[in-house]
């Protein structure tokens, strides 16, 4: 029987970064994995075919500010402090929305950016330059303050107030808008034309898996603020870079890591986190459990149903899914592909709303600016779309069901590289079974489906002393900055106010 001070179940990027931390504080730390690869949703994986290795990030390909001194990613600034750098290639524009009447580049420089909305709608910019002020009104204070200095607990107000007092002076005039949806300060703004409004719809859904009326504000702050003040980036490596490099920053500050090592359970004696029992029947001792599982998993697998009050368990278990994905990964031939772009958006039917699964289709080509992660000559494709995961099941009918699901990825991509079926050397097609089983993830899901005004996201904290939870079930946004901040939230309230703003004299001035 292993005892340490804290075990950390699941090694995602809200996992890695909480675990990181602990063990950058000096705790006691072990992250258990069930699978042989780190990284949870955020990890990359390798295939061969006669070309040769191909790697493959498995979710997040959108980044800013990853090797940016000062930047104010929270995933940035926690591998600043493990010391575990890493390295990005910045680009410009940002990536290409493909409508059925048009393609608009989508650009961090705010200026061309309005320049592209004005020439796709007439009248457009205007209206998107007002909105974006008020935006980045609300950005500007919260930039202010690095996602370091975060904590869960009522410390955080002394420690901003001694540190930061004017970024906290300079949001008392937004307070009103933090509480607000995107829509309603558009709603402040004017009216918007229909057009714009589903361009807004649409980066909200890029963002928060929600249209503009039920994604909260302060999240949509934070990507315009990051597009247009910070780098534009993607890491060499793809995602396994970053996943690599947390857990060399776990290590190196003391910390354990076991892969394929699945728990079974989380040990609770008299309300209390006291551990956790893997499947092997090892027993792991703590006082603090953190769970990067979702809150699904974490309530209905990992606890007994007696852990937890009934009420509470029961709302819960009740929370509202994100749909879950198909993937397309593809090894295709890159000659005569000389100026594609690495990040595309394709919206096939422009009278469907974006949410409609399958009408919107990300793609991801990152061997346009990272050669090493393709054999010489080729390219890794990346696509996927929001799919359900009621009716998926393996019969015999499984793999035809996949291909047909898989046509739309396709010509999403041909959107891009019209013979890409030509150009193929190898293809993988990830359902949300995959997702489920793969992932851990209770239907394959990225997360809530919270809308602003309708709940709150629950945060780190459980009715369990010594449990938190952690990952993209603790805070608003399914993206890369969310998890992280949610690992910083979780680290520093468990330990004293001294150590964690200790840790901010070690970050560049934002």
């Amino acid at each position: 029987m292993q005892t340490v001070d804290v075990v950390v179940v699941g090694s995602g990027l809200g996992g890695l970064v909480a675990g990181g931390l602990l063990a950058r504080y000096g705790r006691r730390v072990v992250v258990c994995e069930s699978h042989t690869l780190p990284g949870g949703a955020a990890h990359a994986f390798e295939r061969r075919s006669d070309a040769g290795t191909f790697t493959f990030d498995s979710g997040p390909s959108f980044y800013c500010g990853l090797a940016e001194a000062g930047s104010a990613n929270p995933l940035s600034q926690v591998l600043a402090v493990l010391g575990e750098p890493i390295e990005a290639v910045p680009y410009e524009p940002f990536g290409y929305y493909h409508f059925p009447e048009g393609t608009l580049p989508v650009y961090g420089n705010g200026e061309k950016y309005k320049a592209a909305i004005e020439q796709f709608s007439a009248g457009s910019a205007a209206q998107f330059a007002a909105l974006e002020a008020r935006l980045l009104k609300i950005y500007a204070p919260l930039k202010s303050i690095p996602p370091l200095a975060l904590r869960a607990d009522l410390k955080l107000l002394p420690l901003l107030l001694r540190r930061y007092p004017g970024a906290i002076a300079q949001m008392l005039p937004t307070l009103p808008d933090l509480g607000r949806s995107m829509g309603e300060v558009m709603a402040a703004v004017g009216d918007f034309n229909p057009w714009l409004k589903r361009l807004l719809d649409l980066e909200c859904f890029l963002l928060s898996g929600l249209k503009c009326e039920e994604t909260v504000a302060p999240e949509m702050a934070f990507m315009f603020g990051e597009r247009a003040e910070s780098v534009i980036d993607y890491p060499v490596g793809g995602s396994g870079a970053i996943v690599d490099a947390l857990v060399r920053g776990l290590k190196r500050w003391g910390g354990e890591l076991r892969l394929g090592t699945p728990v079974d359970k989380i040990l609770v004696e008299n309300g209390a986190a006291r551990g956790v029992v893997l499947k092997n029947g090892e027993t792991i001792r703590a006082r603090t459990v953190i769970s990067n599982a979702t809150v699904w998993d974490t309530y209905q697998h990992l606890l007994v149903p007696t852990d937890l009050p009934n009420a509470y368990r029961s709302a819960a278990l009740d929370t509202p899914t994100v749909d879950s994905f198909i993937h397309l990964h593809l090894g295709i031939r890159a000659e005569g592909l000389d100026d594609v772009a690495i990040h595309h958006v394709v919206v096939h039917d422009s009278n469907s709303d974006v949410t409609e699964p399958g009408n919107t289709c990300m793609v991801s080509i990152p061997t346009v600016l990272d050669s090493q992660q393709a054999p010489a000559g080729y390219h890794t494709v990346h696509a996927y779309t929001l799919e359900p995961f009621e009716g998926w099941k393996k019969d015999e009918n499984y793999e035809q069901k996949k291909r047909e699901k898989a046509e739309m990825l396709y010509r999403a991509v041909e959107r891009i590289i019209p013979d890409v079926r030509e150009r193929g050397v190898l293809e993988m097609i990830g359902t949300p079974l995959t997702h489920s089983r793969f992932l851990r993830r209770y239907k394959g899901t990225y997360g809530p489906a919270i809308k602003a005004k309708e709940g709150r996201f629950p945060g780190g904290k459980t009715p369990i002393k010594g449990l938190y939870r952690v990952g993209d079930s603790t805070l608003p946004g399914i993206g890369v900055p969310a998890v992280a901040a949610s690992g910083i939230l979780c680290a520093n309230s468990l330990v004293g106010l001294r150590e964690s703003a200790g840790l901010l004299d070690c970050l560049a001035p934002l």
